[in-house]
């Protein structure tokens, strides 16, 4: 018997001012499988994690949106949790890099780097902002890359060709702020000098502790030397102050790992965990990193040395995963397929995309694919058919022939251990992450319940005399082998589980899968999963369209400004137009002559709007806020020359204006003061 293990388990922190979508989710889900498991299997395993709540973004944005950064990241952390908790994602603690925890992290291992001789000064040209009169982070300047060419990248690295570089490199910048081309100006600035720590990070990554395809790439930055890394901006910048300098902070990706230990620490203060037995120099237990591709720099050179140097243990491993396309390409808002995760949540079970994940999820960093059509042909073949399948064709027998009651033998008590023993291989497959191989080997199962089930026949035999005891023994041998499947799948399927526990009146557990159930009662059998149907596709991905505005996505807040009135909602300031090029939109008053629900559609109503010299039928978002017959003769406005676009229920020739939040905060009728039809908004 294996002693039990130790681990602490985290995600890359979400950045606290946009929604969680579904690429965010590769990762989460990957996570709280392999969590799950470990717990399953007997382990003690926290899962801890945060919103990631520093930089300038977030300073800009709340700045935008008249409102503190404080009240910025606490909505979208309220926002995150409730995403995060409706997917099941299992975290022991979930908290805010913006906390006391973490801004004492953050000082004292800068104080203990500084004192250890790993922090210098130097003062450097950095770009600067004239005409907003501030100094510009990377991802505030956008040019050409260096590298390649492309047009449009950010300051730090190109999403092109994946190059780095320092944006005084970019050719051509721009600030994102004003537009303005940014100069050079003299600041003196904190470096953590990786360099300190070239031997110790290439033998923690000969040792096995990031991936292999991970270990290449990282083998370029020693190939042209660590270089040190820049830990601090200059004011104003939203984040902690570095203690012994005023006016400069903690660059964001040095304090955000940092928001790991903040949260378990906080954990810890609840709780009978020992924060130290975790993060000392000297541990014992495991600490596991999970991580998108693209920032496995932070994770696997800056991080492990900023923890050597600051006396803690380096992490166990840091496993990096791929990215997500969606039907075989990036996530596109005009074709609906940019969906974040309250979207899907409206429209479909969270379990389902879990287990569709987990179908893909392999060791390596290879991107996954989310198509549409074969998630949902997977998901009702192989669970709907196979594995909820055996329950509801044995249950019934049990609950109407034998009271709830199991039999006290199995007939192929052979063909159940089989299965039981290959719950070793599956379990090895969860350890190493390959969720795809272990899918495969529990549907491998389930064809082989089955074939068992439809070889004997329990519909048939109940038809013959004397053979009640053979049909009872059956069936609970078609129970026991759904029991397996659904423990196996328990890590993946944890509401679908907990159901189908509640179902068999016991609990699913890895350690007592040699021992059957018999001659004891189960509970009356309930539907357990239901079939994708097309049209709820239909809908999330005209959900998603609709909610993106077909365009990149301009994350809505809770601010808001008054007028009148009206409320609008703020968002972010879009890429700049010239006074010609808002001209050419034509606003026109509206007539609306006829209003109408749109059948199949939650939010969305038909106006029929007389512009004048002519009529035109628009599909609106408002149901949420207007009914049909009060809009019947009213006023609105509506881009009149907004090219038509085709929707699932029709042709819409135009665009409604609205102002509002969303639900009944939505504007869109004009008043009636001597307007008519068809006049010009000037």
């Amino acid at each position: 018997m294996t002693s039990k293990r130790h681990i602490l388990v985290t995600s890359a922190l979400p950045y606290a001012n946009g929604p969680i979508h579904l690429g965010h989710l590769v990762e989460y889900i990957q996570t709280d499988i392999w969590a799950r498991f470990q717990r399953l299997r007997g382990n003690d395993c926290y899962y801890v994690c945060a919103d990631d709540a520093h930089g300038t973004p977030i300073m800009l944005r709340a700045r935008l949106d008249g409102i503190s950064p404080e009240t910025l990241i606490e909505a979208t952390r309220k926002e995150h949790e409730a995403d995060f908790a409706d997917f099941e994602i299992g975290f022991n603690n979930y908290y805010t890099t913006h906390s006391d925890e973490n801004r004492e992290f953050a000082s004292s291992i800068y104080l203990k780097l500084r004192d250890a001789g790993h922090i210098a000064t130097r003062t450097i040209k950095q770009a600067y902002d004239p005409k907003a009169n501030m100094f510009l982070p990377d991802r505030f300047i956008k040019g050409t890359c260096p590298k390649c060419g492309a047009t449009d990248q950010y300051g730090d690295n190109c999403e092109v060709c994946g190059a780095t570089y320092d944006p005084t490199e970019l050719i051509n910048p721009v600030s994102v702020v004003s537009g303005a081309t940014p100069i050079e100006k003299d600041s003196q600035q904190y470096f953590f000098k990786l360099s300190d720590f070239t031997d110790m990070l290439k033998q923690w990554l000969d040792a096995g502790h990031v991936q292999t395809e991970t270990a290449h790439k990282l083998n370029e930055w020693f190939e042209e030397g660590l270089q040190d890394w820049d830990i601090s901006r200059n004011a104003p910048y939203w984040g902690f102050e570095i203690p012994d300098a005023p006016g400069k902070y903690f660059y964001v990706w040095l304090d955000a790992p940092m928001g790991y230990m903040a949260s378990f620490k906080n954990l810890c203060a609840r709780s009978d965990i020992h924060f130290d037995d975790y993060w000392a120099a000297d541990s014992k237990y495991e600490l596991y990193h999970f991580i998108g591709k693209d920032i496995a720099r932070f994770h696997t050179l800056f991080w492990p040395a900023v923890l050597e140097g600051a006396g803690y243990r380096k992490p166990t491993a840091v496993f990096c995963h791929g990215f997500l396309t969606v039907n075989g390409q990036k996530m596109s808002k005009s074709r609906g397929t940019f969906i974040r995760a309250r979207t899907y949540l409206d429209n479909l079970n969270p379990e389902y995309l879990r287990y569709y994940y987990a179908a893909k999820l392999a060791a390596g960093v290879d991107d996954i694919d989310l198509n549409l059509d074969d998630f949902m042909q997977r998901v009702n073949a192989d669970l709907v058919g196979k594995v909820v399948n055996i329950a509801s064709r044995c249950a019934g027998f049990i609950n109407k022939k034998f009271a709830n009651q199991l039999a006290d033998q199995l007939p192929e008590p052979d063909l159940y251990q089989d299965m039981v023993n290959v719950g070793e291989q599956i379990a090895d497959y969860f350890e190493h992450r390959e969720y795809n191989k272990a899918v495969r080997e529990i549907m491998a199962q389930a064809d082989k319940a089955n074939v068992y089930i439809d070889n004997q026949k329990p519909w048939a035999l109940a038809k013959q005399p004397d053979t009640e005891a053979e049909v009872q023994q059956v069936c609970t041998q078609g129970l026991n082998m759904f029991r397996l499947l659904m423990t196996y799948l328990k890590p993946i399927l944890p509401v679908t589980a907990e159901r189908a526990e509640a179902f068999l009146n016991t609990r699913l557990s890895w350690a007592d899968l040699s021992q059957p159930l018999l001659d004891q009662p189960i509970n009356k059998f309930k539907p357990l999963l239901t079939r994708i149907e097309k049209n709820q596709i239909e809908a999330m991905t005209h959900d998603a369209a609709e909610t993106t505005g077909n365009r990149e996505p301009t994350e809505k807040t809770t601010a808001q400004t008054k007028t009148g009135s009206r409320t609008l909602t703020t968002e972010p300031v879009a890429e700049e137009i010239s006074f010609d090029d808002f001209a050419k939109i034509d606003l026109r008053i509206a007539r609306i002559v006829k209003a109408e629900p749109v059948e199949g559609a939650d939010r969305l109503l038909q106006l029929t709007l007389d512009i004048g010299s002519e009529t035109r039928h628009v599909f609106a978002g408002i149901k949420s806020a207007y009914k049909a017959e009060d809009l019947q003769g009213k006023l609105t406005v509506m881009v009149a020359n907004l090219a038509p676009r085709k929707m699932r229920f029709g042709v819409s020739e135009g665009m409604v204006l609205a102002a509002g939040s969303g639900g009944n905060d939505l504007f869109i009728l004009h008043p009636d003061d001597g307007a008519t039809a068809g006049m010009k908004v000037k």
